[in-house]
């Protein structure tokens, strides 16, 4: 099985750098990317996922916003530059949150996370760059 990913960022270079880092997990699988919240409610009624990457800071509907409007949203990772929506969006009960640039090793502990909510077993090929978001 593997884990159906979305990335929902407004920024293409952390779009670009998730999917590189989700294309080192052997169980992960990027189905696509939404450059916005709004785009992502029509993607998501379409395509089933089982993560989204979410982004906080975005126009239109912030990544909050988004998470408010979902009666069951998938397994949700927060990405973003801002640190002070840590406890608010564990509201959400988001799995994990991230603060950009993202480490590699970081993203890595959040597979595990993942992976043990998922009850999988993970296989995370080491990376051999050290790109950031």
């Amino acid at each position: 099985m593997k884990v159906r990913c979305l990335i929902i960022d407004d920024e293409p270079l952390a779009i670009k750098v998730l999917e590189k880092y989700i294309e080192e997990v052997n169980d992960f699988e990027c189905v696509g990317s939404c450059g916005s919240a709004v785009e992502a409610i029509q993607f998501l009624s379409e395509q089933p996922v089982d993560l989204i990457f979410l982004d906080i800071n975005m126009p239109k509907l912030s990544g909050i916003e988004f998470l408010e409007t979902m009666k069951n949203p998938p397994l949700t990772v927060i990405t973003t530059a801002y640190r002070e929506y840590a406890a608010e969006s564990y509201d959400y009960d988001v799995i994990d949150y991230l603060v950009k640039p993202i480490e590699l090793p970081r993203f890595f502990r959040m597979v595990n996370k993942v992976t043990s909510r998922l009850k999988i077993p993970s296989k995370i090929i080491p990376a051999q760059e050290t790109d950031k978001v």
